[in-house]
């Protein structure tokens, strides 16, 4: 692969992390967002294929498994696929931009893993998982079984903070984006 660093934001759901991603690719010119492909089905009027993520059916995805075309993957619920097109980075990296992620834990460690020096892996996290659940629910995006899905998923997420070569703690969204801004011209400059 070419030339390039990688910058790679995971948390739980509702600690922030996509806010935070959006509000770095704005201000820091040499980062470009890598779009994640995702067997989900697209959130209407909120997502575009393609901005959003490459929405993909379970057949589509799993030939590009196949063929090798996927950096990393996982099953992150039941049925549900997400990943990373080596193609997407490639192409930024050719570009000469550095990648940023914004993924959930268990691709962000398998990212790190592969990607080894060239990544830092940073972990936005709430205080809590009722904080993150107020979050959640203050979005009205979620059925009830799929916000207490998504919250016995954080929890669980919660615990994987350490492994990240950084945790930033999301209590004030404009100390986060300091503290975010601040990691990342570290890493990339």
């Amino acid at each position: 692969m070419s030339e390039g660093k990688a910058v790679i934001f995971c948390a739980p759901s509702g600690a922030g992390k996509t806010t935070i991603v959006k509000h770095l690719v704005k201000k820091i010119p040499e980062l470009k967002f890598s779009i994640s492909a995702t067997t989900r089905s697209i959130r209407e009027g909120v997502e575009q294929n393609g901005r959003d993520y490459y929405f993909l059916t379970n057949d589509q995805f799993e030939h590009k498994k196949r063929n090798g075309e996927l950096l990393e993957w996982q099953e992150v619920y039941e049925g549900t696929f997400y990943g990373t097109l080596k193609s997407e980075v490639e192409r930024i990296w050719e570009e000469g931009h550095h990648v940023i992620f914004d993924v959930d834990v268990v691709g962000g460690l398998n990212l790190k893993q592969a990607l080894g020096d060239r990544a830092l892996a940073v972990f936005v996290n709430a205080e809590n998982v009722e904080v993150l659940k107020s979050r959640l629910m203050s979005r009205n995006t979620e059925s009830a079984e799929s916000l207490d899905r998504r919250i016995g998923k954080a929890a669980q997420e919660m615990t994987f903070a350490e492994k990240f070569d950084y945790e930033l703690i999301n209590r004030d969204l404009e100390t986060a984006f300091c503290e975010a801004e601040q990691i990342v011209t570290d890493f990339i400059r």
